[in-house]
């Protein structure tokens, strides 16, 4: 009997396959709030035909401590379970004994009630028809044990509490069963639709409000991101509304970083909208919350629009990561894609209120922004380094080394000190500004895109600069020409770098400036960049120097032209030309900075 069983026990290992979603809503089988009622909370009614799924057991009776072969088989592939074992004679009591996995790549061990390892899942979102799990029989075990079983065919098909054999202990005398609480009694109420589109009348005065752009009204502009909330008795009734195919959410923080927040969403499936609370943990996966504390719901979808209504009592005593609503929070609004009900990271950076607001308290008008304080500076720090500080520093090297021969400035000549400042203010700017993306972030950001790999290189190659400059040999040296191409290349190879970081820099979620307004600036700036480097490079030829005293000789008498030959007066026409080109360089520079700070200001 032991060498069938075990035969059949390794015939059933080889056929096991992977499972694709969880029964909470969560492809990866984190479904312990589903552990009572077994019921997904997928926001659709359970499917009461026949289900195509069956659960076998290979022994009829059992003794405590025994060992158990449970299969959940189908002629179907399904998508996810939630397997129990229960008190055959109270089928809707919590779970008995405990589960050993035979394959913990594609089940796992949950713990339901008071009991380690009481149930399984699934571990992943891979199709399978077959599973095969070991239950072993707790010392204090009742008499009789029924095995049921959740299973997910398909996110909106699915059937609750299939019920397998029951098992009986040897000797002992079962008591009568209950009756399983059949899937067709569990209900899912349906919200009502909104007969019309939210409105931002009444903001500041019966309700408060938070809203993007600020101003919009969302009954006229489909564009506009708007939370509202007015405190009704003991409830607080919240509107919610914007532009998006997949969600909308908003949460409740204590602070301004994302994580450990009560957050509530809007998601949109197929031609409905499932209202629902949930809890985030760090930058983990929301988690919805096990107890539906949410009334009086209600939603719309139009224009590409997903609204809702609901009410949430002040205090849910039953549900610890439910904030009180007497207390103040920084508000979080959030959209992004959603696929078969589960959501997705969000688009954009959420807009956060600019100070917190006393949910149950008086009317006011928020404010917020997409765009955190540090991110902000992080920007801001960056384009002074290397559209101001550094530009106008390699500009002065490259075509004010002849200049004021006889000058010095500290000991040296005034260009060396000057562009020597200036590099050094770089390399300063950009190492203070390139820690505050992980200050924010905790750590690297995954998606940022090639961003902080251009940074990264970016502050390499300037930290790398000031070290060749201490190791430069004299101007005489034989080698001094080798620190020159490498002091000179490094340097050009950071400023395109830089250039092509402020371009992707610019449409990073935590800094989205408006997408052809950017462009048209910096591609404005490197166009004024490369006018000014152009025309200093003719005059450093001969060039523009040669044809402006070609056209005064034509234009003149004799006395005039002995006067354009002279050698100190043509210095000092390439002198003034050089500092009026400079002034310019560095008026010009600072407008397009100057312009980028204002926009990112205001984000």
């Amino acid at each position: 009997m032991l060498e069938m069983g075990g035969r059949l026990w390794t015939i059933q290992l080889l056929v096991q396959t992977l499972c694709l979603t969880s029964v909470a809503a969560f492809s990866n089988g984190k479904v312990t709030e589903a552990c009572g009622s077994m019921m997904p909370k997928h926001g659709h009614a359970p499917n009461t035909t026949h289900a195509p799924y069956t659960l076998s057991v290979n022994v009829t009776e059992f003794s405590s401590g025994d060992y158990i072969q449970v299969t959940i088989s189908g002629t179907t592939y399904f998508e996810g379970f939630l397997l129990e074992a229960r008190n055959a004679s109270n089928p809707d009591s919590d779970a008995v004994g405990s589960f050993i996995l035979t394959n913990p790549k594609t089940t796992q061990l949950l713990q339901c009630g008071h009991t380690p390892d009481s149930a399984v899942s699934h571990t992943s979102d891979a199709r399978q028809t077959q599973i095969v799990v070991i239950w072993k029989a707790p010392q204090n075990s009742p008499a009789a044990v029924k095995f049921l079983v959740t299973v997910v065919a398909h996110y909106k098909t699915f059937w609750v509490k299939i019920p397998g054999p029951v098992v009986s202990q040897s000797g002992v005398t079962p008591i009568p069963p209950k009756p399983t609480t059949p899937s067709t009694t569990i209900k899912t109420s349906t919200p009502s639709v909104l007969p019309r589109p939210f409105s931002s009348v009444g903001c500041g005065q019966q309700k408060s409000c938070l809203l993007d752009p600020v101003g919009c009204d969302p009954e006229k502009d489909p564009s506009c991101f708007f939370l509202s909330f007015a405190p009704k008795g003991q409830t607080v009734v919240f509107e919610l509304s914007g532009p998006s195919d997949g969600y909308i959410a908003f949460a409740l923080s204590h602070d301004t970083w994302m994580g450990d927040d009560d957050m509530y969403l809007c998601v949109r499936d197929d031609s409905l909208v499932d209202v629902s609370a949930a809890y985030v943990k760090g930058r983990s996966y929301p988690q919805e919350a096990s107890e539906n504390v949410l009334t009086d719901v209600a939603w719309r979808l139009a224009d590409g629009v997903i609204q809702c209504q609901f009410r949430r009592q002040v205090l849910v005593p039953q549900d610890p990561t439910r904030f009180s609503l007497d207390a103040q929070y920084y508000l979080f609004m959030a959209y992004g894609e959603a696929e078969n009900g589960e959501v997705h990271r969000h688009d954009r950076q959420p807009l956060i209120s600019s100070q917190q607001s006393v949910i149950n308290g008086p009317a006011e008008i928020l404010n917020g922004s997409r765009s955190p304080l540090l991110m902000k500076f992080h920007s801001v720090l960056m384009l002074i380094a290397w559209m101001l500080a550094g530009s106008t520093g390699t500009f002065l090297a490259s075509y004010f080394k002849p200049d004021w021969p006889e000058r010095t400035l500290f000991g040296q000549r005034i260009w060396f000190q000057v562009h020597r400042g200036l590099m050094i203010l770089t390399v300063l700017l950009t190492c203070v500004a390139f820690t505050l993306p992980f200050i924010y972030r905790g750590g690297w950001s995954k998606h940022a895109g090639a961003h902080p790999y251009l940074g990264c290189t970016v502050l390499a190659l300037a930290l790398l600069q000031p070290i060749m400059a201490t190791l430069r040999p004299p101007p005489d040296s034989s080698r001094r020409w080798v620190f020159n191409w490498l002091h000179w290349g490094a340097g050009t190879v950071a400023e395109i770098m830089a250039v092509a970081a402020m371009f992707l820099g610019m449409g990073q979620q935590s800094v989205l400036l408006p997408h052809s307004w950017r462009l048209v600036v910096l591609a404005g700036f490197l166009a004024w960049v490369v006018l000014l480097r152009v025309l200093l490079g003719l005059h450093k030829k001969g060039y523009i120097k040669t044809r402006f005293c070609d056209f005064v000789s034509k234009a003149s008498d004799t006395d005039q032209q002995r006067i354009l030959a002279d050698d100190s007066e043509d210095s000092t026409w390439d002198a003034w030309f050089k500092i009026v080109a400079l002034l310019a360089f560095v008026i010009g520079n600072s407008g397009f900075l100057i312009s980028f700070i204002h926009t990112i200001s205001g984000l």
